[in-house]
C-alpha cells in the first residue's frame, strides 16, 4: 500500500509541474536578468521547496484535524494563487519598463517575491495520497510526501533548465533591452491562460 502510495505521489508531483506557471516564469525571468543556470537552479528549488511544503503541511493538517476545512483552504489558496502570479507579473513588467526608461531602477526583491507566489499555491492533489498514508502511520506519510516533494522539484529544475538553456540562445535585441518588461508580460501570459484553463 504505501509503496503504491509512493508511486502515485511521484507521479503526480511530475505530472502536475508540466502546468507551465510551475517552469515558464522561472525561464522568462532567468533569460532577462541573464541568471546563470546555478541561479536559475537555486530559485527554481527554494520557490519548488516552498509549493510542496506547503501542500504538505496542508495534508497533513486536513488528514489530522478539519479536513473540510483546509480542504477548502487549499483550494482557495490554490485558486487565488493565479491571480498573485498575474500580479507579480505586471508589477514586473511596469518595473522592466520603468528600468528602461530610468536606468538606475532598484532591482525588485525577485526571487523572494516569487517564494512567497508558490508558497501561496498549494497542489490539493496531494491531500488524498497523504489522508490513505495516514491509515498506515506517519513514516507511510513521511515517505509519501518526501517522494512528492522529490519528483515535483527535479521536474521543476529539469524544465526550467531545458527552457533556460533554450531562452539563451533567442539573439534578439528588443528582448536584451526590454528583457524585464518582457518576463513581466510572459509572467502575466501564463497567469491568465493557467487561470481560463483552470489547471
Amino acid at each position: 500500500m504505501t509503496f503504491a502510495l509512493m508511486l502515485a505521489a511521484a507521479t503526480v508531483g511530475s505530472l502536475h509541474t508540466l502546468a507551465p506557471d510551475h517552469w515558464v516564469p522561472f525561464a522568462a525571468l532567468a533569460r532577462a536578468g541573464k541568471w546563470s543556470w546555478q541561479r536559475t537552479a537555486r530559485t527554481t528549488i527554494l520557490c519548488g521547496f516552498g509549493h510542496v511544503t506547503v501542500s504538505a503541511m496542508l495534508a497533513i493538517g486536513a488528514a489530522f484535524t478539519g479536513l473540510r476545512v483546509l480542504e477548502t483552504l487549499g483550494a482557495r489558496l490554490e485558486h487565488q494563487a493565479t491571480y498573485l502570479l498575474i500580479a507579480f507579473g505586471f508589477v514586473y513588467l511596469v518595473w522592466g519598463l520603468h528600468k528602461h526608461a530610468h536606468r538606475h531602477a532598484h532591482k525588485p526583491l525577485t526571487t523572494w517575491a516569487l517564494f512567497l507566489v508558490f508558497c501561496a499555491d498549494p497542489c490539493v492533489a496531494v491531500m488524498p495520497m497523504v489522508f490513505a498514508a495516514a491509515i498506515e502511520g506517519p513514516a507511510a506519510v513521511a515517505s509519501v510526501i518526501l517522494v512528492y516533494e522529490v519528483a515535483t522539484i527535479v521536474t521543476m529544475v529539469a524544465l526550467v533548465l531545458t527552457a533556460h538553456a533554450g531562452v539563451r540562445r533567442i539573439e534578439l535585441p528588443w528582448i536584451d533591452r526590454f528583457g524585464d518588461a518582457v518576463a513581466g508580460a510572459v509572467i502575466v501570459l501564463i497567469g491568465a491562460f493557467v487561470g481560463v484553463l483552470g489547471i
